[in-house]
């Protein structure tokens, strides 16, 4: 079975913010809540560059390493997802994550929080795929449709993809081959403990 993995080519994301907008579209994601961002380093200097960053669906993910309440599981492909009905709110994964993926939104006064949520790579929840409890959680699964998920679908350079971990790094060598350099597979060797080699 195909590993899932996401990979941000950093030498072409033009900081567009589609694969942010479809995601709160696709899933109805609560206001205050980004499953995916883009950030940009260096911004207006010689050097500058902008990244989509999300859950990365880490090898050995941290944010399941610390949960107190096991609400974290790993799919047959990689996909890192949680359950929303054992998440207390604790925030621990929030600090684990080296991504800053995890969100909890605030709720109410002095700091509480509600449920967790993150990118699900499309891939939903616990529940039954396709069903009404499914998508009010965490929105559509378009994986059991046989589709990917939709912020890789909607970038207009194809800077963000996502897919099968070795069809991906075979996108981005060839890329590198292509341009003769290459900036780095953004989030790669933090994430899946490994690098790609051109």
């Amino acid at each position: 079975m195909a590993r899932m993995k996401f990979l941000c080519d950093a030498d072409r994301c033009i900081e567009c913010n589609a694969c942010v907008t479809a995601c709160k579209n696709e899933h109805e994601v609560p206001w205050g809540i980004n499953r995916r961002r883009v950030v940009t380093i260096n911004d207006g200097k010689p050097g500058e560059r902008s990244v989509t960053m999300a859950c990365m669906h880490c090898t050995d993910a941290p944010c399941a390493a610390v949960c107190p309440v096991n609400c974290f599981y790993t799919t047959a492909d990689g996909v890192v997802l949680h359950s929303k009905d054992l998440c207390i709110g604790c925030g621990y994964c929030f600090y684990a994550c080296p991504f800053g993926a995890p969100q909890c939104p605030k709720v109410g006064n002095f700091g509480s929080r509600g449920k967790m949520d993150k990118c699900t790579f499309c891939a939903g929840g616990p529940e039954a795929d396709g069903s009404k409890e499914e998508y009010e959680k965490y929105g559509a699964n378009r994986l059991a449709e046989g589709k990917l998920p939709l912020c890789a679908e909607m970038c207009s350079t194809k800077s963000l993809l996502a897919g099968d971990g070795e069809i991906i790094a075979q996108i981005y060598k060839e890329r590198v081959m292509k341009r003769g350099y290459g900036s780095g597979a953004w989030g790669w060797k933090t994430a899946y403990r490994e690098t790609i080699e051109s």
